[in-house]
């Protein structure tokens, strides 16, 4: 029998398990370097199935697995994460979240839970394969600066470092099972923006007596929106957005201090520093014109995600093997981020998209769900991406 029959046989008969495993970690979520829980239960797991694992960055799991079929040099790491995020569900399910105010609304529970199948099928395949496949289930991938940073500073793969790591993560926007793929830059780098303007508060009805901050902020907040439309080069993605607009006065109190939020992002790293440069001046030259004082705090975040050409290409061409070559799609840039980007500033990396099936139920939103029975692909793709990797 063929390895890839072998594989797609293994995650049929252990796909009811594999789904009770995401349930499980869906129903239990926990917030960024706080998973706890769900690394005590992903190790329990883990271990059940014969693969050892040790604990990394405080609540990660790094689990190896050495291939028995001869010595080689070879080494592949797939990577998986483990936390929620502060989102309420509002799927109606029995295995909705328990945590108030918590949901896994990104699918890392999916994430986790196909990689832990992954193990088990690559265990039980090890007498087939000479290498090893690290298998990483990583933390906080949704807090700066992200837990791949935090891994990558701690040595995680120690002397044994792979020659490719691979990260997959649902889309809605593909169909159950399908894939996405894309060589080259595919994700943005994130910056999260904090600006503060100070003046004089006052009574609104005496507006001369005071140094207007509500005013001023306004006035910053429209002026860089220059910093994409005409600063930005026009064949680099650039968005800088504002969620947030604090001004907290009254109807008739002009407040002495108002603070806006929002995020950066762009696909060019060179443009990315000149930009940090041109808000902070635009910011401060508009408010200092105004008579306020402003201040600019620009938080680096997740670097932009490039899949190596070369191993993508040839991940490509092993997912068109396990899948067929309808079942791959070709990926358009996204201005989302991705702490996996830290991974491939060092290593070469792919990056890829397992279809949800279900595309109204967005990511990061109350009502995220999948269609389960692409846990069947999430599980068997992984592990035959591994070993088609180290048996080349």
């Amino acid at each position: 029998m063929q390895l890839a029959e072998i594989i797609r046989k293994k995650s049929a008969q252990y796909l009811d398990e594999i789904t009770a495993i995401r349930r499980h970690i869906h129903m239990h979520p926990e917030l960024s370097f706080k998973e706890h829980e769900t690394s005590a239960f992903v190790k329990t797991r883990l271990e059940e199935y014969g693969v050892t694992c040790k604990t990394v960055a405080g609540t990660g799991l790094l689990a190896t697995i050495t291939g028995k079929a001869g010595k080689s040099g070879r080494c592949i790491a797939l990577r998986a994460e483990l936390d929620a995020l502060p989102v309420t569900e509002e799927n109606n399910l029995p295995w909705k979240s328990s945590v108030p105010g918590v949901m896994h609304a990104c699918g890392h529970d999916v994430h986790a839970s196909c990689l832990i199948g992954a193990a088990r099928i690559i265990k039980e395949l090890e007498d087939e394969f000479a290498g090893t496949v690290h298998l990483l289930f990583q933390p906080g991938e949704e807090t700066l600066p992200g837990g791949a940073k935090k891994l990558l500073e701690e040595k995680v793969f120690g002397n044994n470092q792979p020659s490719a790591i691979i990260a997959q993560h649902v889309l809605p926007e593909l169909g159950a099972g399908e894939t996405g793929i894309r060589q080259g830059v595919y994700m943005a780098s994130g910056d999260e923006i904090y600006i503060t303007v100070s003046g004089k508060g006052g009574h609104g009805a005496t507006p001369d007596k005071t140094v207007d901050t509500v005013a001023a902020m306004s006035h910053v907040v429209v002026a860089l929106q220059q910093v994409s439309s005409r600063f930005a080069p026009p064949h680099i993605p650039t968005v800088l957005s504002f969620g947030k607009f604090i001004a907290n006065g009254a109807t008739n109190v002009i407040p002495g201090e108002v603070i806006i939020e929002g995020t950066f992002r762009t696909m060019d790293e060179k443009w990315r520093a000149e930009a940090h440069e041109i808000i902070n001046r635009i910011a401060v030259n508009i408010a200092t014109g105004l008579g306020a004082s402003c201040s600019v705090e620009i938080r680096k975040g997740y670097p932009v995600l490039y899949n190596d050409p070369g191993m993508t290409s040839l991940m490509c061409s092993f997912m068109k093997e396990y899948l067929g070559s309808g079942k791959v799609k070709d990926l358009q840039i996204r201005m989302t981020t991705e702490d996996f980007a830290w991974f491939a500033n060092q290593y070469p990396a792919v990056f890829y998209r397992l279809g949800t099936g279900m595309p109204d139920r967005l990511l990061h939103s109350p009502e995220f769900d999948i269609d389960e029975r692409i846990m069947l692909e999430g599980a068997g793709l992984p592990a035959w991406l591994a070993l088609s990797f180290l048996l080349q």
